[in-house]
């Protein structure tokens, strides 16, 4: 993957001043801009909803550190719209989807990781659904579990809902990735007049994914292929399992 190096450390700070003396310079504060874009033959939301059920188009940027901090954006079209009040809530035009977050990444022992941010999602034709999310991972080798916290009420959510997850990833023979990643939701019941469906479950299993990805030869590039055993919703609805494929690039 390539990346763009950006010096943070201020040219004056290693000037030479007059009489001869000078300062020594700091060391240089490292950080990385990465960039990436995929195409999708659906956007799965979180294993059971289907934001486009035809192709979708993603990407972002990423900004990261040498110091743990890190901040970033992942944009995706939708397949649907909903305005508050509208009827049966669509619009003649389909929505987008802005996710910014930030957070500090870091590590402790031999082979333990950690990282805590917040996302900010922000949506374009999609009324109500602006919401913030707190998230907390811990990683040991090729392991992880994590929670994300809702901290806002709106369409798709109550303030209070937990979204749990637990995963595997490790590459075989041939550069193939393999992923296993399982999902847990909990929800807070004090529904609230924004939210789309009624609560009337205090939790449950919502996906099992199992991913396969590999490399396109030196181009950057990445094929993979997801298969999801779908959960419930917040109302106890099952939904079916489901199969995704895209390629991916960064740089």
């Amino acid at each position: 993957m390539k990346s763009l190096k950006l010096n943070l450390t201020a040219t004056a700070m290693a000037a030479t001043v007059a009489l001869g003396s000078s300062f020594a310079a700091p060391e240089t504060a490292q950080a990385e801009v990465a960039y990436n874009v995929g195409v999708h033959s659906k956007y799965l939301l979180r294993g059971i909803f289907e934001e486009n059920n035809s192709t979708a188009v993603q990407g972002g940027v990423d900004w990261s550190n040498d110091a743990g901090w890190y901040a970033g954006w992942w944009f995706s079209n939708l397949g649907y719209s909903y305005e508050t009040g509208a009827g049966d809530g669509k619009t003649n035009t389909n929505g987008f989807e802005n996710d910014f977050y930030g957070g500090y990444s870091g590590s402790f022992g031999k082979d333990f990781g950690y990282d805590v941010g917040f996302i900010q999602y922000i949506y374009i034709n999609v009324d109500d659904s602006d919401l913030l999310e707190a998230t907390g991972t811990l990683t040991f080798k090729d392991f992880y579990v994590g929670a994300q916290y809702l901290l806002t009420d709106g369409w798709w959510g109550n303030s209070g809902d937990i979204y749990w997850k637990a995963g595997w990833s490790t590459t075989v023979a041939s550069d193939i990735g393999i992923a296993l990643d399982y999902s847990y939701y909990t929800y807070d019941s004090s529904d609230s007049s924004k939210l789309g469906t009624a609560t009337t479950s205090s939790g449950g299993f919502r996906y099992f994914n199992v991913t396969a990805s590999k490399p396109i030869g030196k181009t950057g590039a990445e094929a993979y292929v997801q298969y999801t055993f779908a959960g419930e919703d917040r109302a106890g609805q099952d939904y079916n399992d489901s199969m995704v494929v895209g390629v991916t690039y960064g740089f």
